[in-house]
């Protein structure tokens, strides 16, 4: 195996090995603490322009399960794992992790100390690095230049498709990067599920007279300029009276529509085990997370909304409800996969408002 190197942004370099696909890759570099959900996490479209670094030490032991991805292939820039299992053992795998990264054209490095790397992101921050088969591949200067754009344009369908066109119940769903299992979610619950590219107008959506909205979780910057026509659109859906849940960005998306601020995290909120805090019952429900912004919530304008959750780690904004009563949102991800389903009834509320 070939070697290769991790460049960070501040100099730091770590030498390791090659996994997946040998070349050059930029991104931001990222960490996430789930223990398992390695393909969900490799297939989240939420990742688009970072690199992956799995704390956890082994990933790929139960191999390659297409069922369980969260989109048709890989959007982020590049994976990093401490060690990877050649020998995968699981009754439902077709394939090691090494390869899927190598179809998929993803560049990866293992053998590393993610322990020591997580530990200079948690203190440093968010920053750019590159993966390379020699260490002065890049130069510093290419790296820290390097920016996320177009995120949610690069990952949102460009045509509208429809799922269960059966459902009793009708669901227009914004495209903003989904996971696959939000779709499922609904599905199980009989609606009939409109899949809108980013791109769609409020007035198209409307048209349709949805019974529910639904706001995707999504990659990126929401306070991107490139996002000023989406931010539009949303203001005018949480206006309509439709009943709206917006899930991840779909939360930060809703924010801006309203007025409020959306603010960059120090290393964000990705795992499996973030807890959020209800802030109207004070039930704790452990949830899944992968977002590096957070709605700022002391410009929360309590005429228009109030804070729903928190996250207790940190105290950040993990929920908002509106005065309105039809439009509500979160931060974090009820549909897991992979994680914890301790928050999936909210879907039931959400489909309660109009059944």
């Amino acid at each position: 195996m070939s070697k290769a190197y991790l460049i960070l942004q501040n100099g730091t370099v770590f030498e390791g090995e090659s996994l997946g696909k040998v070349g050059v890759t930029i991104g931001e570099t990222v960490f996430t603490t789930q223990m398992t959900g390695y393909l969900e996490t490799l297939t989240d479209r939420s990742y688009y322009g970072q690199i992956i670094t799995q704390t956890f030490p082994m990933i790929g032991n139960y191999g390659v399960i297409p069922a369980d991805l969260e989109s048709d292939r890989p959007a982020c820039r590049g994976y990093i794992v401490r060690q990877w299992c050649q020998e995968p053992s699981n009754f439902r795998s077709e394939g090691d992790l090494d390869a899927f990264l190598q179809a998929n054209n993803v560049v990866g490095i293992s053998g590393i100390d993610t322990r020591r790397l997580t530990k200079i992101l948690r203190e440093s921050g968010v920053m750019n690095g590159a993966i390379a088969p020699l260490p002065d591949a890049v130069s510093l200067e290419e790296i820290a230049a390097y920016e996320i754009k177009d995120a949610i344009q690069s990952t949102s369908t460009a045509e509208k498709y429809i799922v269960n066109s059966d459902g009793r119940h009708s669901v227009a769903l914004l495209d903003c990067g989904i996971k696959e299992n939000i779709v499922r979610e609904l599905v199980r619950r009989g609606c009939r599920v409109t899949v809108y590219p980013h791109s769609a107008s409020a007035e198209e959506i409307l048209a349709e007279k949805p019974d529910g909205i639904m706001l995707s979780n999504g990659p990126g910057d929401p306070r991107a300029p490139e996002n000023a026509e989406l931010i539009a659109n949303v203001a005018k859906l949480a206006n309509s009276g439709v009943p709206i849940f917006g899930i991840c960005l779909g939360n930060q998306m809703l924010a801006l529509a309203s007025g409020f601020e959306v603010e960059k995290l120090h290393y964000g909120h990705r795992g499996a085990n973030q807890p959020a805090k209800n802030l109207l019952t004070g039930r704790t429900y452990i949830t899944t997370q992968n977002h590096g912004y957070a709605v700022k919530s002391s410009s929360i304008d309590p005429a228009v909304a109030t804070e729903w959750f928190v996250n207790v780690n940190d105290g950040t904004c993990e929920g908002v409800r509106y005065n309105n009563g039809s439009v509500r949102s979160v931060q974090f991800h009820p549909e897991a996969a992979a994680g914890p389903r301790d928050t999936a009834f909210l879907f039931d509320e959400f489909i309660k408002q109009f059944s």
